[in-house]
């Protein structure tokens, strides 16, 4: 089960963050903007949600949990409180596409609510998640009302890519860094989540996430556990022209709506990154191969995807370019 930020009651960890939001607002010094920083899928979007939701309710508990059955989770989840507006990428009305960016037009639309007074009373709360998908007018205009907040207002910016954005932006912003969830966090999450895995199956999507349970419920609903195997196979030893073959037809299919391609070669470059870092810890030699590789991946992925070009063809190229000398 992976649900979506707005509508997910469950979330663990990130005790530091929780404090501090809780600490601003019971000490009647919330800032007006916050930015949620931190790797992707470790529940920066679910804890600004939890967090606006929690605000609009009135800010009763000392988790900021709030029942699953009241109307402001419902209607939050539902998209229809008149308080809470999120800013993300769209999709194009005239193309039918996701935007590749979030445009000015929504940053406007966010501005216009914001200087709006508050429906029930109570507090104006916006969600911009993946802001440093902003392009350079969006991020501008987004500057502009950070710099000029209205009353009873809140900016919750959510950000794998914090680099990305604006200096300005950030300095304007009180930043909550979110890491990496600890092994028994994902352990109680992935309970919550997908109670059928067996302890096996976990432990090893525990080992691979590397403490983000998004890529963690990524690689379980996309069989990646075997597809896994399949890469620490290739990354051990050259494997043989038929051995190749056989593991390009499993991978190139897509199967129930999940891309086994994509999800191969990210878990390829994450694997081999893995093991370059261990590799320069320990001072081995020859470094500068599998990083020439990692990026070579990228690059073939992104092409591939780009393109709609042969994935079968791309994943025999990659195959025999990891052990070439």
């Amino acid at each position: 089960m992976n649900l979506e930020p707005r509508s997910n009651p469950f979330f663990r960890g990130h005790e530091g963050a929780v404090a501090s939001l809780l600490h601003a607002v019971r000490s009647g010094r919330l800032h007006h903007g916050w930015l949620l920083a931190g790797p992707p899928g470790i529940g920066k979007a679910t804890l600004a949600y939890r967090f606006g939701r929690w605000l609009l309710a009135g800010g009763q508990t000392d988790d900021l949990s709030i029942p699953e059955t009241a109307g402001v989770f419902r209607r939050v989840a539902a998209g229809t409180h008149p308080d809470f507006f999120t800013v993300e990428r769209r999709v194009n009305a005239k193309t039918e596409k996701l935007q590749s960016e979030i445009v000015i037009a929504t940053i406007q639309e966010a501005s216009a609510f914001m200087r709006l007074t508050p429906a029930e009373g109570g507090w104006r709360v916006v969600v911009v998640d993946g802001a440093e998908d902003m392009n350079p007018n969006a991020a501008n205009a987004l500057l502009k009302l950070l710099e000029e907040p209205p009353p009873r207002a809140i900016l919750l910016l959510v950000s794998a890519a914090p680099g990305r954005l604006l200096p300005t932006i950030r300095s304007r912003c009180r930043v909550l860094p979110m890491s990496p969830l600890p092994d028994e966090t994902m352990r109680a999450l992935l309970a919550d989540y997908a109670p059928e895995l067996d302890q096996p199956a976990q432990a090893r999507l525990i080992e691979l996430s590397e403490g983000s349970i998004g890529n963690a419920l990524s690689l379980a609903e996309g069989d990646g556990v075997a597809l896994a195997a399949l890469v620490d196979e290739v990354l051990d030893a050259p494997v043989k022209p038929a051995r190749a073959q056989a593991i390009a037809d499993k991978v190139a299919r897509t199967v129930e709506g999940v891309d086994k391609f994509d999800l191969f070669f990210s878990l390829l470059r994450a694997r081999l990154a893995a093991r370059t870092r261990a590799q320069a810890r320990a001072g081995g030699a020859n470094l500068g191969h599998n990083v020439t590789l990692w990026q070579d991946f990228g690059k073939l992925e992104r092409e591939v995807l780009g393109l709609n070009l042969d994935k079968r063809a791309a994943i025999l190229v990659a195959l025999e370019q990891l052990h070439r000398s």
